[in-house]
């Protein structure tokens, strides 16, 4: 909102100093600043209201140690991040942009499926939340939604490659987004970025050639399909991930950190052109949503670090992790997570061997065994003995190598 107010007084008024609101960059650092702060005094408050409505984590005996400690701590505090990021996205964001649009609509629907997960749990004294069911058709209707509108949507496309000849129009769609068309020569596609090779795109229609002329509308449908698949793993992945205190928070705000890098480089007409990657006409604005996403998530590590005076819940989870698979679908290097979600692809796959082999040695030996000690893997290493700050910084450090080597794979090729 604000954005178009200056906009306004920048052209109107030659306002001095509302002309900032042009650069991606300022907004960008305005968004992280606000919800940051927004979220740090946002969350005091929340946490007061939780501990008076006695909104606290009913504790699993689980055998793990500190685990009596944290019973009682109020739960539900992902509210805290979901105001922070959209709250400030509505200030300084452009509204009109369909990828911001998504992004917004991706909180508040993850975030609502969430909430309603730990409603069921707090209030209705179910221990089981929403049945898996619905909560997987949550997360796959919001995937159809996500796919089919970039289908759609006449403004999501992207340029292949950035040639002398459409420079001049496209510096002219980044600079001045609202006013201008989308040309030179942008394309529907469901091209995606190869890491480590270089010169060339994934096509999804390149799988489905020996379909003839429906191969690209078989390459939308595996693509649609590939996008529920992303939100189902990316935000099961987080709500794994979140067992620690300050684990799935610092491990999101770090990815955090990557996506913004990415959707810059691929907004922006020089650096997609230098690195060789699509260029994505009014992608910028999902820099300024990330920026909300670092700040959100960081400033809710004030109260949510060891020991925690607040966990985020289904509310906070379930949206964390499906906001960084759409994010990465919208800029087209979901091909990228396995390596910038490692964190939440290792916490998946703990518990999928876990589950197969424990199935697997009970049919055969008439006795389930297990790999780790405990799944998901951070409880494995609490089985072994090793303090919980000690598990989630060395995890924050694996999130810090993963998001640097994800962001040189667009360099190693």
């Amino acid at each position: 909102m604000l954005y178009y107010l200056f906009r306004y007084l920048d052209t109107a008024f030659d306002f001095p100093g509302a002309g900032l609101f042009n650069y991606i960059s300022f907004r960008a650092a305005i968004t992280l600043i606000t919800s940051l702060f927004l979220s740090m005094i946002v969350g005091k408050r929340i946490i007061k209201l939780l501990q008076k409505k006695q909104i606290g984590e009913e504790i699993r005996a689980l055998g793990l140690a500190g685990q009596e400690s944290k019973k009682g701590t109020p739960t539900m505090g992902g509210i805290i991040i979901l105001i922070a990021i959209i709250v400030p996205c509505l200030l300084f964001g452009r509204l009109g942009n369909i990828y911001l649009q998504l992004m917004l609509f991706t909180t508040f629907w993850l975030g609502a499926l969430g909430f309603c997960d730990d409603y069921i749990k707090v209030f209705k004294k179910n221990k089981e939340g929403i049945p898996g069911k619905a909560k997987l058709a949550g997360q796959i209707v919001l995937g159809l939604i996500v796919g089919c509108t970039l289908f759609y949507h006449p403004s999501a496309v992207v340029v292949e490659q950035v040639t002398d000849n459409n420079r001049q129009v496209l510096e002219q769609i980044e600079n001045d987004p609202i006013s201008t068309n989308i040309v030179a020569k942008s394309i529907k596609s469901t091209q995606t970025t190869i890491p480590f090779y270089s010169g060339h795109n994934l096509d999804y229609a390149d799988l489905f050639t020996f379909a003839g002329q429906h191969a690209e509308t078989l390459a939308w449908i595996f693509f649609i399909l590939l996008t529920v698949f992303i939100v189902m793993a990316t935000s099961n992945g987080a709500n794994l991930t979140d067992g620690l205190d300050g684990l799935a928070a610092g491990t999101s705000s770090i990815i955090g950190v990557a996506m913004a890098f990415l959707a810059y480089v691929s907004s922006h007409v020089f650096f997609s052109d230098y690195l060789d990657i699509m260029f994505i006409p009014h992608s910028q604005e999902l820099v300024v949503y990330a920026a909300a996403f670092i700040g959100a998530t960081v400033g809710f590590l004030w109260y949510n670090t060891y020991p925690a005076q607040v966990f985020m819940g289904d509310t906070g989870s379930l949206a964390l992790g499906g906001i960084i698979g759409v994010f990465a679908i919208l800029i087209h290097k979901e091909l990228l997570l396995p390596f910038l979600c490692g964190i939440f692809l290792m916490e998946n796959l703990s518990v999928i061997i876990q589950t197969t082999y424990f199935k697997h040695t009970k049919r055969k030996y008439g006795e389930g065994r297990r790999v780790f000690l405990m799944a998901p893997l951070h409880h494995h290493f609490q089985k072994k003995g090793i303090h919980e700050v000690k598990i989630v910084t060395r995890f924050w450090i694996i999130g810090i190598a993963l998001a640097i080597f994800t962001i040189l794979t667009l360099k190693i090729r």
